[in-house]
C-alpha cells in the first residue's frame, strides 16, 4: 500500500520526503474532450499533481438532482490525471471562491435566508453534509493509501477570511473522516495572522497559505502558526482574473519565477493558481462588491502558463526551467500552437427576441426576486404600469433597461451605483433586468438578484408587478427557429442573429465580438457565455469539441445593439487593454 503522510519537516510519499509540484484545473471550466491535453502538458512544465476545486453548483443546480456525468465527471478527471502518472488534490470546499457563481455555492442553497452560510448552523451543516458525502463517494476509493492517486484533501477554502466558527471546521472534518477520507486534511489562507488564526485546528488539519509575492517573507509567517511539517503555498497567484469595465490583467513572468525559485529553494511545496484557468462558459462566472460591483468576464485565462486556449505561454517556459533545478523535467515539450480559422460571414437577423415572449400575469406589490421566482438564469422581465417622474429603487442587480409602452428610456447599473430613471411619459413600464454574475467572495455571497424593495414614482409605492424569468439558452434555440427579418446596416435593442459557417475539421476558435453590444453567444447550441463592449475581453473561447467538420451555427442574443452584422473569427484570442 502506498502511502501519503505529513513528516516533521516534509510530506512523506512511502516514508520518503516529497515535494508537491501542482497546478490548478477546474475541470468544470475546460471540456470534458480537452481534459487530457491540459493534464498532459502540466506534467510538461515538470508538475507532478494536478489540483482541483468542485463546484456544488455545477453537480446540484437543482436540489436533489446530483449529476456526475460529462463535464461534472470528477471521477474521469481525476482518472485522467492518475493515468498521467500525476497525483492530485481535491478542493471540495464547500465554498470555492475562485471567482466562480455565488463561490460554487447552489442558488437554491443560499436562497434560503435561515441557514447560517459557512458555519455551524444545524440546517447548513446538514445540506453540506450530503453534498460532501457525495463527493467523497467519488474521492474515497481514488485516494493514494487505497491504490488511487489523492494525496491531499482541503478542508473549506480560505476560511480564515471570513469567519472564525471552529465548531464547523471540525464538523467539516469530522464528515469528511467519517466518508472515508484518511490523506492528510488541509486549510489555506492568506499569510496573515488574524486569517491563519481563524481558518486553522492546529494539530488536526495542516495550514497551507495562499500568496503571488513576497514568498519567503510569506512562508515565514506561515511558519509561524505550522511550526513543524512541509511548508506550502497551495495558491500561488501566478496571474490574475479579469472583470468587466477593466484592463486585461498580466504579470512579470520572471518576477513570478524567481518568487518560485525562492520557494522551491527552501523546500517548500507549490501549487500554481492557476496552471490552466479555461473559461467561464455560460452564466457561471462570478463578481466581486468592495463598494463596487464588478463582474467576472467570461474569459478566465488568468494569464497562467497555459492560457485560456491550452497554449503554453512565456511563464510556461519561465516555470519549466526553474523546476528543472529541483525536480525532473521531461524531454518532451508541447507542439508550438496553430493559428485558429479566420472566417467571416454575414449574420441573419431574426427580430426582436423579447416581444413574443409571454408576459406573466401573476402581480405582486413589490418586484420578486430572482430567487423568489426560482431563476437561476441570467433574466427577468419585469412590468408595472407607472405614472410619469421618476421612478426609484433600492438597488438593480445588477442592471436594469426600461422602456415605456415599448420605447426605450434608460438604464441603470449597479455598478454605476445608480438607480433611480426619469418616465417622460404615463404607460407599461418594463425593466429587462440581467443578473451580471453572483458574489463569490465575503460576505455578499447568496444576495438576491433583480429589483430590491419597493419601487417609487416620486415617492409614491408602484405596486401591481409582474415577473417574466428569461431562459436565455430556449431564446437562442427560438431565434435558430425563428423567420428571418428584413436586413439592415445596424441593429438596436433585444434582436436575435445567426449564422452558418463550414470548417473542415473540428477546431477551437476566437470568436470576435467587436460591433456587437452586450449579450450571450452559441456555438452549435453550446453556450459560450457573455460579450460585452464593456471590455476588456473581446473574444470568446470556442473549444473544438464544440465544433464540427461541415455546416456550424452561430446563434447571438443582442440586449442592446450591433453595429457590425457579421460573425468574425479570429487567428488567437484578444482579451483586452493591458494597464499602462
Amino acid at each position: 500500500m502506498t502511502t501519503f503522510t505529513i513528516g516533521d519537516t516534509d510530506f512523506l510519499l512511502d516514508g520518503e520526503p516529497y515535494q508537491i509540484l501542482s497546478g490548478a484545473i477546474h475541470y468544470f471550466r475546460v471540456h470534458p474532450d480537452q481534459w487530457a491535453d491540459r493534464i498532459h502538458k502540466a506534467r510538461l512544465m515538470g508538475l507532478n499533481t494536478i489540483e482541483t476545486y468542485v463546484s456544488w453548483n455545477t453537480h446540484e443546480p437543482v436540489r436533489g438532482e446530483w449529476d456526475s456525468t460529462g463535464w461534472n465527471d470528477l471521477g474521469r478527471f481525476l482518472d485522467l490525471v492518475a493515468a498521467e502518472g500525476m497525483h492530485a488534490i481535491v478542493r471540495p470546499g464547500p465554498y470555492i471562491c475562485a471567482e466562480w457563481a455565488n463561490g460554487g455555492l447552489p442558488t437554491w442553497l443560499t436562497t434560503d435566508t435561515s441557514l447560517g452560510l459557512r458555519s455551524s448552523e444545524p440546517g447548513f451543516v446538514r445540506e453540506i453534509t450530503r453534498f460532501l458525502e457525495n463527493i467523497y463517494e467519488i474521492v474515497t476509493p481514488r485516494q493514494i493509501d487505497r491504490g488511487g492517486n489523492v494525496i491531499l484533501v482541503q478542508i473549506e477554502n480560505e476560511y480564515g477570511a471570513y469567519g472564525a466558527d471552529k465548531a464547523y471546521l471540525e464538523e467539516l472534518v469530522r464528515v469528511t473522516r467519517a466518508a472515508g477520507i484518511t490523506v492528510p486534511l488541509t486549510t489555506v489562507d492568506q499569510p496573515q495572522p488574524d486569517m491563519l488564526r481563524n481558518g486553522s485546528l492546529p494539530g488536526v488539519l495542516h495550514l497551507t497559505g495562499s500568496f503571488g509575492s513576497r514568498a519567503s517573507e510569506r512562508l515565514a509567517t506561515l511558519r509561524e502558526f505550522q511550526p513543524t511539517g512541509p511548508l506550502m503555498c497551495s495558491e500561488f497567484w501566478d496571474g490574475w482574473f479579469d472583470w468587466w469595465g477593466s484592463n486585461h490583467h498580466t504579470t512579470s513572468p520572471e518576477v513570478a519565477a524567481q518568487d518560485l525559485d525562492d520557494m522551491l529553494a527552501a523546500g517548500a511545496s507549490v501549487n500554481f493558481y492557476m496552471f490552466h484557468g479555461g473559461t467561464n462558459f455560460g452564466l457561471m462566472n462570478g463578481a466581486n462588491d468592495k463598494g463596487r460591483y464588478s463582474a467576472i468576464t467570461t474569459s478566465y485565462d488568468y494569464d497562467a502558463p497555459l492560457d485560456e486556449a491550452g497554449n503554453p505561454n512565456a511563464k510556461f517556459w519561465a516555470f519549466r526551467e526553474v523546476i528543472a533545478k529541483y525536480a525532473p523535467v521531461p524531454d518532451e515539450v508541447p507542439a508550438d500552437p496553430t493559428a485558429a480559422p479566420i472566417l467571416e460571414v454575414p449574420l441573419e437577423a431574426t427580430g426582436d427576441w423579447l416581444a413574443p415572449l409571454v408576459r406573466e400575469i401573476q402581480t405582486t406589490e413589490a418586484p420578486a426576486t430572482f430567487e423568489q421566482l426560482g431563476q437561476d438564469g441570467a433574466l427577468v422581465l419585469y412590468a408595472a404600469d407607472a405614472p410619469a417622474g421618476l421612478f426609484a429603487v433600492d438597488e438593480v442587480r445588477d442592471l436594469a433597461w426600461a422602456s415605456v409602452d415599448g420605447t426605450p428610456v434608460g438604464r441603470m447599473s449597479r455598478r454605476e451605483h445608480e438607480h433611480t430613471i426619469a418616465l417622460p411619459s404615463a404607460g407599461r413600464l418594463e425593466l429587462l433586468v440581467e443578473d451580471q454574475g453572483r458574489i463569490n467572495y465575503a460576505s455578499r455571497i447568496g444576495e438576491h438578484k433583480g429589483l430590491i424593495g419597493v419601487p417609487t414614482v416620486d415617492g409614491a409605492a408602484l405596486t401591481g408587478w409582474t415577473a417574466t424569468p428569461i431562459d436565455v439558452t430556449a431564446v437562442a434555440a427560438s431565434v435558430l427557429e425563428a423567420a428571418p427579418a428584413p436586413a439592415a446596416a445596424a441593429y438596436s435593442g433585444t434582436v436575435g442573429l445567426r449564422a452558418s459557417f463550414t470548417l473542415d475539421a473540428a477546431s477551437d476558435l476566437f470568436l470576435d465580438t467587436d460591433g456587437f453590444g452586450k449579450g450571450y453567444a452559441f456555438i452549435n447550441g453550446f453556450f459560450l457565455g457573455r460579450y460585452w463592449q464593456n471590455g476588456p475581453q473581446r473574444t470568446l473561447f470556442v473549444p473544438g469539441p464544440a465544433t464540427r467538420a461541415g455546416e456550424n451555427t452561430v446563434v447571438i442574443v443582442e440586449l442592446e445593439n450591433v453595429t457590425i452584422p457579421s460573425v468574425r473569427f479570429l487567428a488567437s484570442a484578444e482579451l483586452g487593454y493591458l494597464e499602462d
